[in-house]
């Protein structure tokens, strides 16, 4: 099953994606409909109001997430491009509401960076809560996937040995189109991230040192998890960081993103005017 929260002339809607057209599942979010314990019935029976896909204006999937926890350095490739050792834990840090924006939204390049970088990444969206589990809990806790870009200040996020302000910058984070539930997306999934067309990372997911189950148990022995929070899974290589020299979006650059069987997200990047 596929679902969306989506924008229409009287606010946003969560929506069961179906072959041809989105319908209303009663909630305002998919975040509001994954907090009924009995969400996966609530959507499936749902018949409410009907949209053609083809006019759907994608919200971000979550729009308010009680948390965003991202994972760092957990692609080998990656991690060998910035030359760092294979960790021995999940690279942990924190995104907030204010960077998500929607599968077709414009990434806002902000005026106090010149570094902005992409990391397609695969998101998990929490479906049932989770505190002290093992990984057999934590795949039961998973409500499904979805794409996240972890666009990047690097110039922000390398000032200090703290990631968090390079993290978060307002509008610069694609989260969706779809929640694509845990018993249809599969695993060992291909992951893809275009700049203007060109393919600057390519990946399957099963290259992840730390993979969705044994992250979802991580984090649940910091803090509860509650359905609709987000983890980012981390990048794989090919980030502009990396590069020499270095490459960065720019405005007017068209980032697409896309995760097989998840969709795409392609959004522009703008520079913001003061």
């Amino acid at each position: 099953m596929r679902l969306a929260t989506i924008r229409t002339t009287s606010g946003n809607r969560a929506v069961r994606i179906d072959s041809d057209h989105a319908v209303e599942t009663g909630q305002e979010d998919v975040g509001a409909l994954l907090r009924d314990a009995d969400w996966a019935e609530v959507a499936v029976g749902a018949s409410g109001r009907a949209y053609p896909l083809s006019g759907i204006q994608y919200a971000p999937l979550i729009p308010q997430p009680g948390k965003i926890i991202c994972v760092g350095i957990n692609y080998r490739a990656h991690i060998e491009e910035m030359g760092r050792e294979v960790p021995t834990h999940p690279t942990l840090f924190a995104k907030y509401a204010e960077a998500l924006i929607g599968a077709q939204d414009d990434i806002i390049l902000p005026p106090a960076s010149t570094a902005m970088d992409w990391e397609a990444e695969l998101a998990v969206v929490v479906g049932r809560r989770a505190r002290n589990v093992d990984e057999a809990g934590a795949t039961a806790a998973i409500a499904g996937y979805a794409i996240i870009n972890d666009v990047s200040a690097r110039d922000w996020q390398y000032r200090t040995m703290q990631w968090l302000q390079g993290k978060t910058f307002e509008s610069t984070c694609p989260l969706g189109p779809h929640l694509v539930t845990a018993d249809e997306a599969g695993t060992g999934l291909e992951l893809r991230c275009l700049v203007d067309g060109e393919t600057v990372q390519s990946a399957n997911t099963s290259d992840m040192v730390f993979g969705p189950a044994a992250t979802v148990s991580y984090a649940s022995q910091i803090l509860t998890l509650n359905p609709g929070d987000v983890i980012a899974l981390g990048t794989p290589g090919g980030v502009g960081h990396a590069r020499k020299p270095p490459r960065y979006l720019q405005d007017g650059t068209v980032l697409t993103t896309s995760i097989s069987g998840l969709g795409e997200c392609v959004n522009v990047a703008r520079r913001a005017v003061l």
